[in-house]
Formats: structure tokens, sequence, C-alpha cells
């Protein structure tokens, strides 16, 4: 068993009651400005004020592995406050900086940012200040595998010119979001995972138009997931990270703790649907006894603590792995915790959308909007299939090393 440390012990203690304390009494003051401002991606005054509390707490840059930039957590003692932040997704992890695609960003710029990149971008970006994005996904291609992205790289002089289509590029709409961190291709007659580069673009950046945000299942997610068209768009070489053909290098650097992030956080979206199904089944009375007292409900609560729980540990052994023996030895259970948490999640959340009744369909309880943001992480950082391909890959070598191999 993987015992937390003490310093683990203490931030989880101090994050636990910032929840109760300032997240919780929170989210019907966010939800009510949000109706009232009628712009779905409009930016609540209440998370700055949130903000700024952690900020006092010393509960900001929690994920951040690197000492200068945060408190050096490892993997095994972030993933105990991720799952505590993934009870109240759309607030907590932005309240104490630790939202994606803003993570996932900082940790590249960290590991393969210049000082310029690092100076305008990282920085703010570590102070909460600015916002990010993250612009792969394509709509003409399957871009599960990247070596289809086609937005073009072209190098002119001391620039490069970027033509092509995004979307599904998260932090898009956020009213703070000034920089991109975009993959293309540079080279298409380079070999296959050689083709692709990354750069740092601010969105402002003359070419770029945000054409419009993609809703998920009906929900306007404040952040948006814009679909952006690239014209002409300039910017100079300095942008470029790392060096030409790098950027699948950078992709599995930066998906790696992305993968495990998302999943500690629906560990605790759980968690939290199964106290809300608990709550429901208790207070509901039908055919003269509460729901509780049904043998099915009974049933759905014991399976969803066994789930969690199983899911819980699977995460947690590759949060201890990531940290002892690297991402890449991990990747079984990477792979692993990416297909079986979300999964997991939706199995309990919907059953607590059953709990509810026709309620739970509804935005009078954040079931509905939970199941569409975990239904979403069957594709983010890659679909279940891809990652089912990856480990049945591992599982046929393990037998015949030579498995798939060319001569």
């Amino acid at each position: 068993m993987w015992e937390l440390t003490d310093r683990a012990k203490r931030y989880q203690e101090d994050l636990l009651a910032f929840m109760d304390e300032h997240v919780y009494p929170a989210e019907p003051v966010y939800w009510a400005e949000m109706a009232a401002s009628g712009d779905p991606h409009h930016y609540p005054s209440v998370v700055e004020e949130l903000k700024t509390e952690a900020k006092k707490r010393g509960l900001w840059n929690l994920f951040h592995p690197h000492p200068e930039w945060g408190p050096g957590l490892t993997n095994l003692e972030y993933a105990p406050l991720a799952e505590i932040m993934g009870r109240s997704l759309h607030i907590a992890p932005e309240a104490t900086n630790c939202n994606a695609p803003d993570t996932g960003n900082m940790e590249v710029l960290t590991l393969f940012g210049t000082e310029e990149h690092k100076e305008k971008w990282l920085k703010p970006l570590l102070a909460g200040e600015i916002a990010s994005s993250f612009a792969m996904t394509e709509p003409a291609v399957g871009s599960s595998d990247a070596s289809n992205i086609e937005l073009r790289m072209e190098r002119d002089g001391d620039e490069y010119v970027l033509n092509g289509r995004k979307w599904w590029t998260s932090n898009a709409l956020h009213k703070n979001c000034r920089v991109l961190i975009v993959m293309g291709k540079t080279d298409p007659d380079a070999p296959r995972h050689r083709r692709q580069s990354m750069m740092v673009v601010p969105l402002d950046t003359p070419g770029i138009t945000v054409l419009r945000s993609l809703p998920l299942f009906g929900y306007q997610d404040r952040e948006g997931h814009g679909e952006l068209l690239f014209e002409n768009v300039r910017v100079p070489a300095t942008a470029l990270l790392a060096g030409e053909g790098d950027g699948f290098m950078i992709g599995q650097a930066r998906l790696g703790p992305g993968r495990i992030h998302h999943c500690m956080r629906s560990i605790g979206a759980a968690e939290r649907a199964l106290d809300l199904m608990i709550d429901r089944a208790q207070a509901r009375v039908t055919f003269g006894e509460p729901l509780a007292n049904r043998a099915n409900i009974q049933d759905w609560i014991a399976e969803a603590r066994v789930e969690i729980e199983m899911a819980r540990l699977l995460t947690l052994k590759t949060a201890y792995l990531m940290d002892t023996v690297g991402n890449r030895a991990a990747r079984v259970e990477i792979a692993a915790i990416k297909v079986a948490v979300p999964q997991m999640a939706l199995k309990v959340i919907d059953r607590a959308i059953q709990v509810h009744g026709a309620g739970g369909l509804s935005n009078d309880f954040p079931l509905a909007d939970m199941y569409a943001q975990q239904r979403t992480l069957r594709f983010a950082d890659g679909p279940d299939e891809v990652h089912k391909r990856t480990l049945a890959h591992m599982e046929l070598r393990r037998r015949d090393p030579q498995w798939g191999r060319t001569a």
C-alpha cells in the first residue's frame, strides 16, 4: 500500500477545508452569476476571489512537479488533491491554478520553452493572470492518430507561416486566454513521427479566427472548445518548442501527466455522485418507504464503492510507477486508467441520475452536467480505442516480443 507523506496529508487537510469553507458555498454564486450574465463564456468574479483565497492558503500550482514553480509534489502526493478538486470540476481546479489545459501547457513551457517563452507566457500562467489553450485536434482528419495532423507550418526566412484548421481547442473562449500551443506539420517528407512540431502562438496573432465554440451535449463550457482557422498566420522562428520534428516527443511528455490528472479528478466526481445518490435515496420516499430500502438501490451503492476503490487503487499504482520508473515504463497503467476510470465515473453518475428521477436530467442538480463532462473524457487525450490498442499490443508482445514488428 502507498502511504501518503506528511506534507501530502497536510495539503489534503488544507484543501478539504478550502472546499468546505469556500468552494462549495461559491457554487450557487457561480451559477447565479453565469445565468445573470447571459454569456456562456462569462468569467465569474467569484473565481478570482477563490484564486486569491487559495494563494493565501498556499494551495496554488499544486500540480507542478518542479519546486521552483510549485510545492514540487510527486504524482502520488498530488493524486488525492486532484481527486478532491474533481468534486467541483468547474471551480476548484481553476481556483487553485490546477486546471487543464493550462497545467499541461505550463509543464510543456517548463520543459521545452525558451527563456523568452517562460518570461512572456509561463510566469503569467503560473500566477493565474492569463489562460492558455492547446491546439492539436482537427476536424478534417482522424486526430486520434496524430500523424494525420494537416495544419502546415512552413518556414519562410525568420518566420513560420501557419495554415489550417483546429477544433476542440479547449480554453480558446476563456476570457483570459492569450496564448496557444499549436501542433502542426513542418516536414511532410520526414519519418512519420518527425513530421510534426509545436509552436507558441499568441491568440491575437493576425490570421487566427475563432469560428465558434463547440457544445458538449448541448452545454457550452465556460472555457469553450474552439474551432479555429489559421490563414497565413506568421510567427517568428523563435516560436518553435524544442526543435523541428519534436512535436510527438513533446506531446507524449504532455499527455502522460494530463491523463492521470483527468483520472484523479474523475474519481472525485464519482465520489460526489455517490454522495448525491445516497442523500437522494435516503430522502426520497416511494410506495411508503425510502428508496434507500430498495435492494437494487443498495446494490448500486455497494457496487459504486467497490468500483471507485478499484479505480482509485489502479490510479495510485500508476502515480507511484510514474514517480519511480517514469511515464514510459508506466504506459500500460496510464492506458488502463484512461479507459477504466471515466467509464467507472459514468456508471456511478448514471445511477445517481436514475435515483434522482427526472430531476437528475435537469440543471437543478449537477449530475447531468457531470455526465456530459465525464463522457468527453472517453475522447480527451486519446479515445478509449487507442488506449485499448496500446494495452493489447503490450500484452501481445509480453508473450511474443516480436509480435507485429517488421523485419
